[in-house]
């Protein structure tokens, strides 16, 4: 369901972190951070950025959903204006505008910022601005967009720190459907890409096997090279999967699986094992699809109960079922952690739990 104007909203100072935190809603891109703790904050931020940049070359998952559910957005828009914000900031890149953020402008009647019109006064703005960057990769970052958008240089602090709450476009949207229906995270939008004989995006239950789609790119995984690596992420920001195919299933920042060979990213790996391979391949080039072709329907998924545990900050949600449970869609499976900052995790399939671990729950369909 797509909210509306008309939808019921709640009183997003009092209830958005808890109704955000009972959805399971965390960074659908990137480290992938619990989105509730963002929200606790609204009393000390005024202006919201929306990451509208997607800045790889293959991503169309903002783009599209952007384009598509302009009236869910504006609809939030207008309540988060109302209740929590003075200043709404939509940042897309200029070549973007005419196919993908048309709609959005004229849903929202938004002043139009041009590249060469940055940084913005924020004094001087209210309402909803769009501020479109040149067309450059780098804009995707939020220190560095903040800093194209307005000219904070927010260091070692958080946007909150200057009075910004973050989001990108994919997150946003399930942050509205969980304010009007608390409809929690149970499916993904994901690109396949990298050395498969289709790029593809798909939508796919959390937890999907990565073997799942690979084989929807036509790439079956007993098909890949013995030097194949797989990654999660997009070419320009990637990390290696530890796992293999058939266990590692989609995150709730997984916006692109990427296949890899052992060579180019040895040459191309830096700092903390990020991979960087924008510039090995002619990425613009492929034929890419731009709004999803397939739901993938799994039989089986395996569900981490925590979204990315790299950030020390963020504890593994804690699992109240049992092997031999039914579960439906939408169940939760795992209550937040009560240590620190942590999100509940849901059933994003129906059927048998078959494996419950520290890391993760297996859900079979029966």
């Amino acid at each position: 369901m797509q909210p509306t104007r008309a939808a019921a909203w709640p009183d997003v100072r009092t209830e958005g972190s808890d109704l955000i935190r009972a959805a399971g809603v965390a960074g659908a891109g990137g480290a992938g951070f619990p989105s509730y703790a963002k929200w606790t904050a609204l009393e000390d931020v005024d202006s919201l950025l929306v990451n509208h940049q997607e800045s790889e070359p293959n991503y169309r998952i903002d783009k599209w959903l952007g384009k598509t559910k302009a009236e869910t957005f504006a609809a939030l828009f207008d309540v988060l204006l109302e209740q929590a914000f003075d200043l709404i900031v939509v940042s897309a890149k200029w070549k973007d505008r005419d196919e993908y953020v048309r709609e959005l402008e004229a849903e929202t009647d938004g002043t139009v910022i041009r590249p060469d019109e940055l940084p913005l006064d924020r004094d001087e703005e209210s309402g909803v601005v769009f501020a479109y960057t040149e067309n450059t990769y780098q804009y995707g970052m939020e220190s560095v967009l903040l800093k194209t958008v307005d000219g904070t240089v927010i260091g070692n602090d958080l946007p909150t720190d200057h009075g910004w709450l973050v989001q990108n476009t994919e997150t946003l949207y399930n942050i509205a459907r969980a304010f009007t229906d608390g409809t929690p995270v149970t499916r993904k939008y994901v690109h396949v890409s990298g050395d498969v004989p289709r790029d593809r995006f798909l939508e796919a239950p959390i937890g999907t096997p990565a073997s799942e789609l690979l084989r929807a790119a036509d790439c079956p995984a007993e098909t890949l090279p013995e030097d194949a690596v797989l990654a999660d992420g997009g070419p320009g920001w990637c990390f290696p999967v530890d796992a293999p195919p058939a266990d590692y299933g989609v995150r709730k920042h997984t916006n692109c699986l990427l296949v890899l060979d052992a060579d180019t990213v040895a040459e191309n790996t830096y700092g903390e094992g990020r991979i960087d391979v924008l510039e090995a391949d002619e990425w613009t080039d492929r034929e890419i699809e731009t709004e999803p072709t397939a739901t993938l329907e799994p039989s089986r998924v395996r569900i981490p109960l925590v979204t990315n545990p790299e950030p020390d900050v963020v504890e593994p949600a804690e699992p109240t079922v049992e092997v031999g449970d039914h579960v439906d869609v939408g169940d939760q499976i795992a209550r937040p952690n009560a240590d620190g900052i942590s999100n509940p995790q849901h059933a994003s399939i129906d059927g048998e739990v078959t494996a419950v671990s520290a890391s993760a729950i297996e859900i079979e369909s029966r």
